[in-house]
């Protein structure tokens, strides 16, 4: 075989290897599912929380924290025992007032991906 057509193959090879081994599970992690929703409007002061993403996270590095009102944060502990694509937690006792759940994740392909998700309590 021509030493060309040989480089040619390898190269074809190791290119039709890299694109048929990208997986999913090495995106960066989006929100697929959130509750509360962007903008809900709860008429409880307690809220269960589940962000549900598109790839696994790393739950030891990522975090959440609740901005109350007046803009004091407050860090969310999650549950334990959450799948590796999920982060569930619960808050009580919050206080009719605009909220803001700031969500930030590290996918197991090492990138970091944040977000709010605005949310308020009125009154029952």
């Amino acid at each position: 075989m021509h030493p060309t057509l040989s480089c040619r193959i390898a190269a074809l090879a190791a290119s039709a290897w890299v694109v048929l081994s990208a997986s999913p599970t090495l995106a960066h992690a989006v929100i697929v599912e959130a509750t509360p929703q962007v903008g809900a409007v709860l008429h409880d002061g307690a809220v269960d929380i589940r962000l549900r993403f598109n790839s696994r996270i790393d739950h030891r590095r990522s975090r959440v924290v609740l901005l109350d009102p007046v803009g004091k944060e407050t860090a969310v502990t999650f549950d334990q025992g959450a799948p590796a694509d999920v982060i569930t937690a619960h808050i009580s006792s919050l206080t009719p007032g605009e909220y803001r759940l700031r969500w930030q994740v590290l996918a197991l392909d090492g990138h970091i991906t944040r977000g709010d998700i605005p949310f308020s309590v009125v009154a029952p």
